[in-house]
């Protein structure tokens, strides 16, 4: 079986649509990473050195390839990327091997056949 993981950066207080969303569209999990803050192409404004941006989380999916698409896109969508400039942003790369799955691969195949 082949993997992909997607990593989503968002605001915080969208952290828990975008799981659900993900959730939704055959996402078996996820691990948070919270408080990160991000910066694009204009700097963060500052009130007396402290930065007045909500906090980011990176959001950590390891999906089936068939399925992953799909959910970046559902993220895409439930985190309004394209609509609002500093939304967030999400990116999937390739997994070589991945071990501690077990428990999920049953979910995630009859998931993959439901789609198929």
């Amino acid at each position: 079986m082949d993997f992909k993981l997607i990593i989503a950066l968002v605001s915080d207080d969208c952290t828990e649509k975008v799981i659900e969303k993900a959730r939704e569209d055959g996402a078996t999990g996820a691990t948070v990473i919270t408080s990160g803050r991000g910066e694009g192409l204009t700097p963060a404004k500052t009130f007396f050195g402290l930065t007045l941006e909500g906090q980011m989380d990176m959001i950590l999916f390891i999906v089936e390839k068939h399925l992953s698409r799909h959910i970046l896109e559902g993220i895409a969508d439930i985190a309004e990327f394209d609509k609002e400039k500093g939304t967030g942003t999400a990116i999937q790369i390739n997994i070589e091997d991945a071990i501690g799955l077990k428990a999920q691969l049953e979910t995630i195949e009859k998931e993959i056949e439901d789609q198929i």
